[in-house]
């Protein structure tokens, strides 16, 4: 997945999204949204109308299925659209699991950073002082700090080109590959000297970041994730991608590949992925997102560091955005694998959440993410600046409430 900022053409979008919410309000007609919602809260529907009305137009599109839940304060508004499975009139529900793609990394990030508290780890050091073949791997034109493959700063060249190029990705549904390989897979692309290293958004900094993890711990990297997040939260339905069946209850992904339409829900590529291989449920996620920023998964101190730097939009792991209810920032992250979208943002005191996830409507892939991708991203931050400004009455409009 490839990061992108620019937002004037998902602004359209949400306008043309109000502007039927808009319609429905003053009596206009609207279609109505695909299912009920799974948890009505709120007597204020309009995010919620801005946020159903979105999913109408991915399900018409062909999408399986959208996940949503809102948490604000102690209060939340969960929904479940479309089916588990296009071969099957299974429902989708709304403790279904997906694959979340990014998400992934900002888990890795808490796992390196749990390193560093330890003493185990610098985040200024050398790569190569903790991955001793890495500069023979990976030939970079000057030396690499593990702080730098936490910011996308390193400049390596993504392996996910290679990975799932539409010739090879039946291969990649098929055939594991180790996180060593998939490094020495980015080695083969041509690394390009720069004067100055700018962010670029790569997945090899996180398989680079996994492979120091496990060489620290004796561990392999979905074992420490489990040890560090998932169990301490008991996130029920998180798990690394791993050899099998999914589990019962994922949501199917689908691409296309000439005429033919190939399940990718549970691809072998995935297996023990740092970069992207996570499945999970929106609810975990925010589960996840709300501790890691309420200080319960690492010091504050590391927390900061993760924020930081100010003028970035991407820190140690997570993915920044404005928060206009309170002139901070959002963190999270957005995900994109072969099949799924998902999007994650929380409030910098963990107290106002979205996660949405989608199982995109089945088409070629194409590289650099989805426009679907940018769009959830826009209508998510939108929908969270939405829930300051709707009044001081209706629980979901208490932006400052308890966690829950």
């Amino acid at each position: 997945m490839s990061v992108a900022w620019t937002r004037a053409s998902f602004r359209r979008l949400t306008a043309a999204i109000v502007a039927v919410v808009l319609a429905a309000a003053t009596g206009g007609c609207s279609p109505g949204p695909p299912q009920p919602p799974t948890q009505p809260v709120s007597p204020d529907s309009g995010y919620r109308t801005m946020l159903e009305q979105f999913s109408r137009r991915l399900l018409d599109a062909g999408a399986p299925a959208v996940l949503i839940q809102i948490r604000v304060g102690g209060d939340q508004w969960s929904a479940a659209y479309g089916v588990r499975n296009l071969a099957s009139p299974s429902r989708a529900e709304i403790t279904d699991p997906v694959h979340v793609g990014g998400i992934t990394k900002s888990m890795v990030a808490v796992c390196v950073l749990k390193l560093a508290e330890e003493g185990k780890l610098q985040l200024d050091a050398p790569v190569s002082t903790y991955l001793p073949d890495f500069n023979k791997v990976m030939h970079p034109p000057g030396p690499v700090t593990v702080r730098q493959l936490l910011q996308h700063r390193s400049g390596m060249p993504s392996v996910d080109g290679p990975l799932f190029d539409p010739a090879t990705v039946r291969q990649a549904l098929t055939t594991k590959v180790s996180l060593a390989d998939l490094l020495a897979m980015a080695g083969r692309i041509s690394w390009q000297a720069k004067l100055a290293q700018g962010f670029e958004y790569s997945n090899s900094n996180y398989i680079a970041l996994a492979l120091i993890v496990e060489h620290l711990s004796g561990r392999r990297i979905g074992e420490v994730i489990s040890t560090d997040i998932i169990q301490p939260l008991g996130l029920s339905e998180t798990l690394m991608t791993a050899a099998g069946p999914p589990p019962s209850s994922m949501v199917h992904g689908y691409i296309a590949l000439g005429r033919n339409q190939l399940d990718v829900t549970y691809p072998a590529a995935q297996i023990d992925n740092a970069a992207g291989g996570m499945v999970s449920s929106v609810a975990d996620v925010n589960t996840f997102y709300r501790a890691l920023l309420q200080n319960r998964l690492l010091k504050p101190d590391s927390i900061t560091q993760m924020e930081s730097p100010l003028y970035a939009r991407y820190g140690l792991g997570v993915v920044r955005w404005n928060d206009l209810c309170t002139n901070d920032f959002y963190y999270g992250h957005p995900g994109d694998v072969p099949g799924y979208g998902i999007i994650a943002m929380t409030s910098a005191d963990g107290t106002r959440q979205l996660t949405m996830a989608v199982a995109y409507p089945p088409e070629p892939l194409q590289p650099g993410g989805t426009r679907i991708l940018h769009q959830m991203e826009s209508v998510a931050e939108d929908t969270l600046n939405a829930t300051c400004q709707t009044g001081p009455t209706g629980p979901l409009n208490n932006a400052a409430g308890s966690p829950g």
